[in-house]
């Protein structure tokens, strides 16, 4: 890139990396208004990236932002149920666009469950077409007025997740890990992929980090002890947060109440991301 870039790739002749990458960018729906774009991702499943997702959201709501979340997660979504959205209800829309349902408390949700009749019935789509319905989600949904979104990606680092680096324009990612040590390894492979694509990683996020006695208070380390610290300074990443394994909150989200959740896990988290977004380069 030379020092006189205007970052504008559609009026430059030149040949640089960057028009490369801008060139497989997807362009969003004419009416579409999006700020902020963060993903959450993890390097395996089962370690609560989409409950994590709902509660960055929520927090981000609270702090008076206008917040959507994208559902890349299509063959295992579970954003709306957090939310309380029902199945095959909600979205709206005709030639010109998909309009996404709004939460209880303004959060805007793009997701297949949304779409399908029943919550239960599987996609059965193979990678392409599942990479496609993701890139229709950004390219076909009028997302308006949202300062931040986020995207919830399924685990791993194959097609989705290579599709959304790609196809949409992340500002930055925050990357969800366990305490046990053979995520901590995995958790690396999602570190190295953000690196491999020069995607910014906004922090790390420790879920079921311990359960609290709730008698003695003390902290129970379920899964033994964490080695996140490790990771965090091994790549030089923040340590957004550890969540504990609450009861309580796992209980709102069954019930699609996830918006009445009343806890402090992700305040200083929200509130990191808002800083480091509003120090970004226009």
């Amino acid at each position: 890139m030379s020092e006189s870039c205007t970052h504008n790739c559609s009026t430059c002749s030149s040949n640089c990396s960057s028009k490369e990458k801008n060139s497989l960018k997807e362009q969003p729906h004419a009416l579409s208004n999006v700020k902020n774009i963060i993903a959450v991702v993890s390097g395996k499943g089962g370690v609560g990236k989409s409950i994590v997702t709902s509660m960055l959201a929520v927090n981000m709501q609270r702090l008076g932002y206008k917040v959507g979340i994208l559902d890349a997660d299509i063959t295992g979504p579970s954003i709306p149920k957090a939310f309380g959205l029902k199945a095959g209800t909600g979205v709206e829309g005709d030639n010109n666009g998909m309009i996404p349902p709004t939460t209880t408390s303004g959060i805007d949700i793009m997701s297949v469950n949304l779409l399908l009749e029943d919550e239960t019935r599987p996609v059965v789509w193979r990678g392409p077409v599942i990479a496609g319905a993701v890139k229709q989600f950004w390219t076909d949904t009028i997302w308006n007025d949202i300062d931040y979104m986020f995207i919830d990606c399924p685990p791993g680092t194959g097609d989705v997740p290579l599709t959304v680096f790609q196809s949409i324009p992340i500002d930055g990612i925050v990357i969800v890990s366990s305490p046990q040590e053979l995520v901590a390894m995995i958790v690396e492979k999602a570190a190295n992929m953000a690196e491999m694509m020069e995607i910014p990683v906004y922090g790390l996020i420790e879920n079921m980090s311990y359960v609290k006695c709730p008698d003695c208070g003390k902290e129970i380390k379920v899964f033994g002890d964490s080695h996140i610290d490790e990771i965090s300074e091994k790549f030089g990443y923040d340590l957004l947060a550890r969540i504990p394994m609450d009861p309580k909150l796992a209980a709102l989200v069954d019930k699609g109440w996830i918006e009445m959740m009343n806890n402090d896990y992700l305040d200083a988290a929200a509130e990191a991301i808002v800083n480091r977004t509003q120090g970004k380069k226009n």
